[in-house]
């Protein structure tokens, strides 16, 4: 029974919605009580009491789009970057990524990264991961991305670039074609069924996507375009998106100015019509690399993204207005509806993983709890990797 039970007292509650002062409950790695008192533990040597006294509680972040097996490989063999270490992504409030592939489908093989993906989910947090990647037809484990998806735990559904110079240029019937292969998989292993757009700054923009829910039936959420910050214009197409019923995703920035003029974006997009934080995702790209190529499309530089932009992301988002509780979202609810485990991750309610972040009074980041377990404990990591 020891390390089953954790009573977290008087923490400020953001689930995300704020819900004022609480105690909560976890056994095991589920929330069992949200009370405003909970009473009655004290003293048991089986019960670990956190007091969070004048901090946030917050649904552990949830990552969307990360390399977890390192990406990169734009200027050669040299420059694959490093596969993702645990401590890395805890470090950074989060306790579940989407894992998948990016330029590189042929170093980097999907079973690669379902490995990868079950070893993280081992080691403490929640990994999912896409088969597919750049190349056309797309790299799968069993030859077929419905069966992928149908056989294959953690996958969940399938990555593709669109707009792209690096991309294989997919047009709108074959979108339909990965759509309706991806969305048949999810129903049949009840998995999400998400088709993740790597979205370039190509002439394209979105038209094959418009043109996939103009010319079949595929739901607009089975589709997750993202980078969407590239540029104005993509910007814009995700809005038209958005009023269709459909989600995108942003990328946070690679450096702190980045970063800055990320969360300027994000308000200018959140202050148009018809938009929201309940169809809007953020995520890392982190561990993929973040190229620099000129006119002729010759790479001149090349760097790689870290998770650590997320959590800096929310807090420049609320330095210029944006309320805890919706800037979350784009972290926690709105994630975990396109990942299919709505109420279960994102939330902090009862019967959800115990997925829970613990911020201070500047906001920064001082615990994690990760499906119950300790992760990160006033700053100090607890939670480490095997080979950490």
């Amino acid at each position: 029974m020891i390390d089953l039970i954790k009573l977290l007292k008087n923490a400020e509650v953001y689930a995300p919605a704020c819900l004022g002062k609480k105690d909560v409950l976890v056994i095991a790695d589920k929330v069992v009580r949200i009370e405003d008192e909970i009473t009655g533990y004290e003293g048991l040597p089986e019960v670990e009491i956190f007091d969070l006294t004048g901090k946030k509680l917050l649904p552990g972040y949830i990552d969307m789009h990360m390399h977890i097996t390192g990406g990169g490989g734009e200027q050669g063999p040299a420059s694959r970057v490093p596969e993702a270490m645990l401590s890395q992504i805890t470090s950074c409030g989060i306790t579940t990524v989407l894992g998948l592939l990016g330029t590189d489908g042929v170093t980097r093989s999907v079973e690669n990264l379902v490995a990868k993906a079950r070893a993280l989910t081992e080691e403490g947090i929640t990994a999912y991961c896409l088969t597919g990647a750049y190349g056309m037809p797309s790299p799968t484990i069993t030859g077929s991305v419905e069966k992928d998806i149908m056989m294959v735990p953690p996958i969940i559904g399938t990555k593709i670039a669109v707009s792209d110079h690096r991309s294989s240029n997919p047009q709108g019937e074959e979108l339909i074609a990965i759509g309706s292969a991806t969305r048949r998989g999810g129903m049949l292993a009840n998995v999400a069924g998400l088709v993740t757009m790597h979205m370039g700054s190509g002439v394209g923009k979105l038209d094959p996507l418009f043109y996939a829910l103009d010319h079949s039936d595929i739901p607009a959420k089975n589709f997750l375009p993202t980078h969407m910050l590239r540029t104005h214009d993509l910007m814009e197409e995700g809005a038209k998106l958005v009023r269709r019923g459909g989600y995108f995703d942003m990328t946070a920035g690679s450096t702190d100015e980045d970063m800055e003029l990320g969360a300027e974006k994000i308000m200018e997009i959140l202050s148009w019509e018809g938009m929201s934080t309940d169809h809007l995702t953020m995520s890392s790209d982190a561990f993929g690399s973040q190229p620099k190529f000129n006119a002729q499309g010759e790479c001149i530089g090349l760097t790689y993204c870290s998770p650590k932009y997320l959590h800096l992301t929310i807090k420049s988002l609320v330095r210029r207005g944006l309320a805890l509780e919706e800037a979350i979202k784009l972290l926690t609810s709105t994630p975990a509806e396109m990942l299919g485990k709505a109420g279960i991750k994102g939330c902090v309610a009862v019967g959800a993983d115990a997925d829970l972040l613990v911020l201070d009074e500047a906001l920064d980041i001082d615990s994690l709890f990760a499906k119950g377990k300790v992760a990160i404990w006033e700053k100090a990591i607890v939670l480490k990797g095997r080979f950490e």
